[in-house]
């Protein structure tokens, strides 16, 4: 008599699946709040709206993954700081149109899943979304057995926000004159590492594990830096006063970036020198020997987030947001003008 075939033969171990839910929810439960209707493991999360004082509420969503900073991730076997990595490129762009994050979803898909993996995975998406002050309530993680290679998965999230219609931020309102006001980022974020990856590991041979002098820790350590997450900036300032535009110094760096949010007939001059450049791009940019440039549309250079604001309220933004640079300013033009001041 043939043995019968399981599932578990064709690759996909029902068990293991389980045994990751079991992990993952200490850290999913404890980004929970009084709107979460439902637990893990239901077909879907249900989210209570809380629309005290809104108006005119509006849904603000967002998705991204962490792109192939997750090879870094499986060089150093570290997977507890890129689940962050996925909220904060979530968030960040909702936190643009002035949205208040709510709740986040991810997708974790691997070819063999390990349990303690996968819930080192959600324990960064579990941090990341505290951080931003919203609620993990859903998700897959899927196993597809012979699509991945032994070891590595892919990883994505998506993210909902609230915001009252009359305190979108959506960039019109910018005039000329109007100063950038730049906040610091963690690192590389989640961009450009297929640019490191070729340069460092295949033209450089370097070790992920190797130290760096010039960076003062091992190259693994200075490229996994997880992603910065400014939704308690965004809570701080926008109560304040008139915000009226943010950037998230995504892929495209500042070239692209900034000009999504100016109006016609605006560009934005920016004064080099304005804020410290940190020593892992100018590590780069020596051993590739990038033109400047190419940096410039590539990295976020030092600089997560870009808010814009009268000239008469940046007095307010530095007292605000300790770490907030005044970068640059609105032109007439189009486009992005690097000078030094």
């Amino acid at each position: 008599m043939k043995e019968a075939l399981t599932y578990k033969d064709a690759g996909v171990d029902i068990h293991e699946g389980e045994k990751a839910v079991k992990l993952m929810k200490q850290h999913v439960e404890k980004t929970f709040n009084k709107n979460v209707l439902t637990g893990l493991g239901g077909f879907g999360g249900l989210f209570k709206l809380d629309l005290t004082h809104i108006k005119e509420p509006v849904l603000v969503s967002g998705t991204d993954g962490v792109g192939t900073k997750l090879k870094i991730a499986f060089l150093m076997d570290k997977h507890d700081t890129v689940g962050q990595d996925c909220v904060a490129m979530c968030v960040n762009d909702i936190l643009c149109q002035g949205a208040k994050p709510l709740f986040f979803l991810d997708y974790i898909a691997t070819g063999k899943l390990k349990a303690e993996k996968a819930a080192d995975i959600v324990k960064g998406i579990s941090e990341g979304c505290i951080e931003s002050g919203c609620a993990l309530i859903g998700g897959e993680t899927a196993e597809m057995p012979d699509f991945y290679p032994e070891g590595e998965y892919d990883l994505a999230g998506f993210a909902v926000g609230l915001v009252d219609r009359d305190q979108i931020i959506d960039g019109s309102k910018i005039r000329e004159g109007n100063v950038l006001i730049g906040l610091p980022s963690s690192g590389l974020h989640s961009n450009g590492y297929s640019l490191v990856r070729k340069l460092f590991l295949e033209k450089m041979n370097l070790s992920v594990k190797g130290h760096i002098d010039e960076l003062g820790t091992t190259l693994g350590k200075a490229l996994m830096k997880p992603t910065r997450i400014y939704a308690k900036e965004c809570n701080a300032i926008f109560p304040l006063c008139d915000v009226k535009g943010v950037v998230h110094i995504t892929g495209g760096g500042f070239y692209e970036n900034i000009p999504r949010i100016l109006p016609e007939g605006l560009g934005a001059k920016i004064n080099l020198g304005s804020w410290e450049v940190t020593e892992l791009f100018r590590f780069i940019q020596k051993c590739g020997h990038v033109d400047r440039d190419e940096m410039y549309s590539t990295f976020n250079m030092g600089i997560g987030m870009i808010m814009v604001a009268d000239a008469k309220d940046a007095n307010l933004f530095l007292d605000t947001l300790k770490d907030a640079k005044i970068i640059g300013q609105v032109v007439k033009g189009e486009g992005v003008t690097l000078c030094r001041e």
